[in-house]
């Protein structure tokens, strides 16, 4: 559905977006995760035709967004973080003149509307000045604004950023309810919130995927052995004495919290369940076990391991095919020697979060963004109605 081939994005000498790949398949909702200043944004609005590319093509259901522009943003709705709102026009005035611009029929445009305040829940606020509703509800009229004219592919940068736990679980609901007729792009910095409502995850780090694939096989590819964490009722030399002869376990760690209490890490090895051994040890041994819980490696473990580094690690590189966040040799003139660290030339430039700014500086103003995302169809069409 979206095809992003070898995009480039430059601000002057920094490199935003560097040999950026990716597919967008139809019926998932996508998390699209990355550090500040690592192109999340840049890389969103060239997808959807706010900004060009230095290099590279995007095409949307065949269609190239800077060739062929009305037919690829057909298929798009976007919410950009900051969205692209008129303050002096009411909801219902607002939605009418996106629907316009966005060419949809004039005797399909209420029933629309109509659905997606519904969909959103704006219908009590509808006749209400924008500049006058609450940091949510401004949020909800522009990703309403997206959804009109129910594209087939739903782009969303930072949803919930700004909004109270109420409201993020409300657009979290709407999110999953989109997908299950659209295909869901969700930009956050919220990983909780990612983990929850993606079934796909891309991370992007200092303009580079490094890597992409469901929630759970993240976390297993990060290779770490589980920890079985436990409490009993017993001193740790008597933890260790009985679990001495428990198969599956590398190390053993246990100390003293006071009362009695013996608290312990239990390192399985690789591919081990220890639990239920652990507990028939412990029962056997007629000692009482207090506690007993297993804490592995979560999405948050993953993405600093991924984007704090200089090199993919070992887990997600081999047999993946994704490429070292350190520019190859050919890519860059790093001068190195024996027993010598490669000197990384582009490194400090890429630190700025210089494109995040730029993206929003390129935005422009709300008129311009809509009339962008539906690249004048409403003019055209409705122009001897107007």
């Amino acid at each position: 559905m979206i095809e992003v081939r070898n995009l480039v994005k430059k601000y002057g000498d920094h490199l935003a977006v560097d040999h950026l790949s990716f597919q967008i398949e139809a019926g998932r909702i996508y998390g699209f995760l990355g550090p500040n200043g690592a192109g999340k944004s840049t890389t969103m609005n060239i997808m959807t035709g706010y900004l060009g590319a230095t290099e590279g093509e995007v095409l949307i259901d065949g269609h190239d967004i800077l060739k062929e522009p009305e037919e690829a943003k057909r298929h798009i709705g976007y919410l950009p973080e900051q969205p692209p709102l008129y303050m002096d026009m009411t909801v219902r005035e607002y939605l009418e003149f996106a629907a316009e611009l966005k060419g949809l029929k004039k005797k399909q445009r209420s029933g629309e509307i109509e659905e997606v305040e519904k969909m959103v829940r704006i219908k009590d606020v509808e006749h209400r000045l924008i500049k006058n509703l609450s940091k949510g509800y401004r949020q909800r009229v522009g990703l309403a604004q997206a959804v009109l004219g129910f594209p087939e592919i739903i782009i969303l940068d930072e949803p919930s950023v700004g909004l109270d736990p109420k409201q993020i679980i409300e657009i979290r609901e709407l999110i999953r309810k989109l997908a299950k007729n659209h295909t869901v792009i969700l930009s956050s910095h919220i990983l909780a919130e990612v983990r929850e409502v993606c079934d796909y995850i891309m991370i992007i780090s200092k303009g580079k995927l490094v890597a992409s694939d469901t929630p759970e096989n993240l976390e297993r590819m990060l290779g770490q052995n589980n920890i079985v964490e436990i409490e009993a009722k017993t001193t740790p030399a008597e933890v260790r004495r009985i679990l001495k002869n428990v198969p599956g376990i590398e190390r053993i760690e246990a100390q003293s919290t006071g009362n009695g209490i013996t608290k312990g890490s239990i390192c399985e090895k690789k591919g081990a369940d220890i639990r239920e051994s652990v507990f028939r040890a412990f029962a056997s041994a007629g000692i009482p076990l207090m506690t007993l819980k297993v804490s592995g490696t979560t999405l948050e473990d993953v993405f600093m391991e991924l984007t704090q580094r200089d090199t993919v690690p070992a887990a997600f590189s081999k047999d993946t095919g994704w490429k070292e966040l350190i520019p190859q040799a050919e890519e860059t003139e790093a001068v190195s020697g024996p027993g010598q660290e490669t000197e990384v030339v582009s490194g400090p430039e890429r630190e700025t979060e210089a494109p995040e700014t730029a993206d929003a500086e390129e935005v422009g103003t709300a008129e311009a963004d809509i009339k962008e995302m539906t690249a004048g169809k409403g003019e055209e069409q409705d122009a001897g109605n107007l």
